[in-house]
């Protein structure tokens, strides 16, 4: 197996992150998403303003808190994931973080990639002293929230509406990332 891990996401990275982002939206979101709305956050314009974003949030994140990671094989940047401390008005962003993002190229799918990106993102989240994670997902995206629910992520009951030309709902998916606190007890021997 090919040398693999997680770490941050340096300036250089973010052309392979936004080329990513295109290539799993395009593959993942063909049936959750308006043709054309697809169409439009994928496009070569869209591209280029993905990589000016993916810079940015290198280079001058909107706060120490907010990260993004690289998931790479042998090299290669195969993945990716943001984090940042949840906006949402009903939540409390010094103990709530977001997943902001957490996506793998196609073609390295089901390499445990994202498994890797997510443990890096709750450590360094609960090093941040965060005990909730929080993301949002489409209603219809059965395998991110397969993947997230396969890691004890869960709905909270909340949702929103996305105007994408027809409202797209979206579900608030959360898990604790408090550290297990549970005494080691073995048997003595």
């Amino acid at each position: 197996m090919a040398d693999v891990g997680v770490r941050p996401a340096r300036r250089a990275d973010a052309g392979a992150v936004a080329d990513i982002q295109v290539r799993a939206w395009r593959r993942g979101y063909a049936e959750l998403l308006p043709a054309d709305v697809l169409e439009r956050v994928t496009s070569p314009p869209a591209l280029d303003a993905w990589r000016e974003r993916w810079t940015q949030a290198v280079t001058t994140p909107p706060s120490p808190r907010h990260r993004l990671l690289v998931a790479v094989a042998s090299d290669l940047v195969v993945g990716f994931a943001a984090h940042g401390p949840a906006e949402d008005g009903d939540l409390d962003a010094t103990a709530d973080a977001e997943l902001l993002t957490l996506l793998v190229d196609p073609v390295h799918a089901r390499e445990g990639h994202g498994s890797r990106l997510l443990a890096a993102t709750v450590d360094l989240l609960r090093e941040d002293g965060f005990r909730t994670l929080v993301s949002w997902a489409f209603e219809g995206d059965e395998v991110l929230r397969r993947f997230l629910g396969s890691a004890g992520w869960a709905p909270d009951g909340t949702a929103r509406d996305l105007d994408m030309g027809e409202p797209i709902r979206q579900i608030r998916l959360h898990t604790d990332i408090t550290p297990d606190t549970t005494p080691d007890v073995t048997p003595a021997q």
